[in-house]
């Protein structure tokens, strides 16, 4: 058993070993009030010995994601520079999966936490990490029903608090003057959005009487801007109920009920096209690279000749692509999601028959949308607490700060691809419409 109050070096020296490092640049707070670390640097606190169990039974970052999601493990400052300091750190500098322990270091890390008094029966995973089987075919019509339940139906109410009055969950595009401070973002956040929106309707060239589908609608922000401002009638599917349950309230309460269709529908069974334009905001990502020829030849057959489709969507930068299933996001955030390279979903996207019109990165933009989102979560966090619960309030926070930070590194980037299908009219010679 570690002496009183001398829990934190012992504790430095554990982390340190699942880390890869010898430097933890971070100020850790043990259970027992000591302290080990830089003393300016950000703090780590640990809360019990049952975070040091759950990083041995699981020694990388989902041990890790685990202890912070229980509340084992606190930022109790500002999360972004900790996590910023964290991700600096051995093996979270390094691309990819963690790399397993040697058999002396687990010995070394076994040892450690004996004289810590952390060893004991793997603690069991926080009720909020996914029930979804981690074994059979992937991307099935009901797996992939689950797992969208999953992330989105955890209470519109929450989502609200975390989004704003927009509900618009993807990447806003910010201005220079909107984007000024991040004191400033909560409160620039709704205008930012409704720029995305009507960016996304202009690149589509979406003029009144066309019929539009939005895939993967969320709660119908895109669907009501569009046919509130360009006089379209929009087809929205979604796999969530409770995202369609309030999309449907806001058309009718807008007076849109006659322009905007709703549906809990999988993109997989639509069979009423064509469609002059499709939308797809962040939606792709829960595709997957197996079944991604499929969504482009679905979409492209859904198209009148001539028609537009915009996929935003994020994606891997330069990185290895392959999801590692033991990582924080695909266990408690997006089970079975898959993002692509950009050459991927451009190579895609043109062996299903499409001419590639335009690609915008926003990539910077989308870190100023999660900081935003972040700070209003933190703002409303009693409040977001008991809309949901305590853990997956901890999850948002932790997912949304480290995606800020993946965004701001350039680990990762979000894409809008602008693609047409043969036929009609030709597209403009320049980008002249929709800049």
């Amino acid at each position: 058993m570690a002496t009183e109050n001398r829990a934190a070096p012992l504790l430095a020296k554990a982390l340190g070993i699942v880390l890869g490092t010898d430097e933890i640049p971070l100020r850790l707070r043990a259970w027992d009030g000591s302290e080990a670390g830089p003393p300016d640097a950000p703090v780590l606190e640990f809360r019990h010995r049952r975070a040091l169990r759950r990083i041995l039974w699981s020694p990388g970052q989902l041990g890790l994601s685990r202890a912070y999601v229980a509340g084992d493990i606190d930022a109790p400052g500002d999360i972004f520079a900790a996590f910023t300091a964290l991700s600096s750190a051995g093996k979270f500098s390094e691309p990819g999966p963690f790399r397993p322990l040697t058999p002396r270091e687990l010995g070394t890390l076994l040892r450690t936490a004996v004289r810590l008094g952390a060893v004991g029966p793997n603690p069991a995973p926080p009720p909020e990490e996914a029930r979804i089987t981690r074994k059979g075919r992937l991307h099935t019509r009901q797996r992939d029903a689950a797992a969208i339940s999953h992330h989105y139906d955890v209470g519109n109410d929450f989502y609200a608090l975390v989004l704003g009055s927009s509900m618009v969950y993807s990447c806003a595009v910010w201005s220079e003057a909107s984007a000024a401070g991040t004191e400033g973002l909560p409160a620039g956040l709704d205008a930012a959005q409704r720029a995305k929106l009507d960016l996304v309707c202009r690149k589509l060239g979406l003029q009144p009487g066309m019929r539009v589908l939005d895939v993967g609608c969320g709660w119908g922000s895109f669907a009501l801007h569009a046919a509130q401002n360009y006089g379209v009638t929009v087809v929205g599917v979604t796999l969530s109920s409770e995202q369609a349950v309030l999309a449907r309230k806001r058309a009718a309460e807008a007076g849109l009920t006659e322009n905007v269709d709703i549906r809990v529908q999988d993109y997989r069974d639509i069979d009423d096209g064509p469609f002059d334009a499709i939308s797809s905001i962040g939606m792709s990502e829960h595709v997957g690279r197996e079944q991604t020829p499929h969504y482009v030849d679905t979409l492209h057959s859904l198209l009148r000749p001539g028609g537009r489709l915009l996929n935003h969507a994020i994606s891997w930068n330069a990185r290895p692509t392959k999801p590692d299933p033991d990582s924080f996001i695909p266990r408690y955030v997006f089970p079975d999601g898959e993002m692509l390279g950009l050459g991927e979903m451009v190579t895609a996207l043109e062996g299903g028959g499409f001419e590639i019109l335009d690609v915008e990165a926003l990539r910077q933009h989308y870190t100023l949308t999660l900081r935003a989102w972040v700070r209003r979560l933190e703002t409303n966090w009693d409040e977001a607490v008991a809309l949901t619960s305590l853990g997956r309030a901890r999850i948002w926070r932790l997912y949304m700060a480290s995606s800020a930070l993946g965004f701001e590194s350039g680990l990762t980037g979000v894409n809008q691809i602008l693609v047409q299908r043969a036929g009609g009219a030709q597209p403009p010679l320049r980008r002249t419409d929709w800049i």
